[in-house]
């Protein structure tokens, strides 16, 4: 019994200021990395929407993709403090808990999973 609540407690990894993430690195509740944009948005970096034929990125809709060599960057304090209060894979008290998320690079955590639907804004 003691092991079957020991797996349960899967600790994740705190989002940092310090570490780098890549494009699309997915928190659930914060949503994906967008690192030429230093933080996390509800769809993916560059998606497309087929419907609206728009990309999305850094938060607004694009007539075309957004090219930038910039696919690895550190967030800034704000998205971290952001990120963090929007996660929905810690448990803050009780039990259970949710898995998925992605891997960041600096702390070695790279567990990849999860994905986001719902969002239709505009």
């Amino acid at each position: 019994m003691s092991t079957a609540i020991l797996t349960g407690c899967d600790k994740k990894p705190s989002v940092n200021a310090d570490n780098f993430y890549t494009n699309n690195f997915y928190i659930p509740g914060a949503g994906y990395y967008h690192a030429p944009f230093r933080n996390w948005y509800p769809l993916p970096y560059n998606h497309f929407d087929a419907q609206k034929q728009l990309y999305f990125y850094g938060g607004q809709w694009g007539s075309l993709p957004c090219e930038s060599i910039t696919n690895i960057s550190t967030p800034t304090p704000d998205a971290v403090t952001l990120a963090e209060a929007a996660r929905t894979d810690i448990v803050r008290g009780g039990f259970g808990g949710f898995g998925g998320g992605g891997g960041y690079y600096g702390g070695g955590w790279h567990s990849w999973g999860g994905g986001f639907s719902g969002f239709h804004g505009g």
